[in-house]
C-alpha cells in the first residue's frame, strides 16, 4: 500500500466518522446541530474566502458554530503568518473534537496559539476582540426570530468596522417547511428569513450559489460599515440599494 493510498483512506475514516458524528447530535437536537452532514469542500472554502482575499496581512478571525471543524480544517492553512482564529461551538462533544484539532493539526505546531477554542454560545462569548473576519455555521433558520436577533446584533459587534461577516443558507428550506412543518414553524421560519433579508438588503456585498454540497447552499457575505463610532448604525435599514 502506498503513501497516497494509506493518506486517501485516512481522510474518508475521518470523513465517515464526522458524518455519523452529525447524525447522532442531529437525533439528539437538530434544532442546534442544524444539519446531518458537516460543510463539503466547496462550501468551505466559499465560506473562507474572505480571509484569502485580506492575506498577507495578519487578521483576527472568528468561527462560530464550527462543528467538527470541516470549515475550521480549511481555514487554518489560509491564516496567514500573526493572525489569530477563535473558534466557538457550544456542543460539548463537537468542542472536544475542535480542541484535538487544533492541538493536532500539523500547521499550528509551531504555533498553538494562534487558535483558541470557546465552548459557549456567541452571544455569551465574552472577549474584547473585534474581528477582520466572521465565518458563521450557525443553524440561523433553527432558531427563534429573538435569537437571530440577538446572533446578528453580537456578530455586527463584535466585527471591526469594514469587516466581513460571511455565512451560508441551505436552497429551498422555506418551502419545505412550509410543505410540511406545522404553520407556527413555518411562520417561524418565516419570521427569521425577513430578519435575515434585512441585514442583507443593508450589509451585503455578495451572494453565491455552492451547488457542490449536500445540499446546495447560498453563501452570503455581509460588511459592517466604514463609518465612525458616533454615526454607526447597526440596525438593518428597510430600504433595499439595488445590487
Amino acid at each position: 500500500m502506498n503513501d497516497w493510498t494509506t493518506s486517501h483512506d485516512r481522510v474518508l475514516a475521518q470523513r465517515n466518522a464526522e458524518g455519523w458524528m452529525f447524525l447522532i447530535e442531529a437525533a439528539r437536537d437538530l434544532r442546534t446541530t442544524g444539519a446531518i452532514a458537516p460543510s463539503g469542500k466547496a462550501l468551505a472554502r466559499a465560506l473562507t474566502d474572505p480571509v484569502r482575499a485580506q492575506a498577507p496581512r495578519p487578521l483576527a478571525v472568528l468561527e462560530a458554530g464550527a462543528g467538527t471543524g470541516a470549515v475550521t480544517r480549511t481555514l487554518i492553512p489560509e491564516l496567514p503568518r500573526a493572525s489569530h482564529l477563535d473558534v466557538v461551538e457550544a456542543n460539548p462533544r463537537f468542542a472536544a473534537r475542535l480542541r484535538h484539532l487544533v492541538t493536532t493539526h500539523p500547521d499550528l505546531a509551531a504555533r498553538p496559539a494562534q487558535v483558541n477554542v470557546h465552548q459557549t454560545y456567541v452571544e455569551q462569548l465574552d472577549i474584547d476582540q473585534r474581528y477582520d473576519v466572521i465565518v458563521s455555521g450557525l443553524p440561523l433558520t433553527n432558531f427563534t426570530p429573538v435569537q437571530v436577533e440577538r446572533i446578528m446584533a453580537r456578530y455586527m459587534e463584535l466585527l471591526h468596522p469594514g469587516g466581513t461577516l460571511t455565512y451560508f443558507a441551505y436552497l429551498g428550506t422555506r418551502k419545505a417547511r412550509a410543505l410540511t412543518a406545522s404553520r407556527a414553524e413555518a411562520r417561524r421560519h418565516a419570521a427569521v428569513d425577513d430578519i435575515m433579508a434585512a441585514y442583507q438588503r443593508t450589509y451585503a456585498t455578495g451572494r453565491w450559489t455552492v451547488w457542490g454540497n449536500v445540499p446546495p447552499a447560498y453563501v452570503w457575505h455581509l460588511q459592517r460599515p466604514l463609518v465612525s463610532a458616533e454615526t454607526d448604525q447597526l440596525e438593518p435599514q428597510t430600504d433595499w440599494a439595488s445590487r
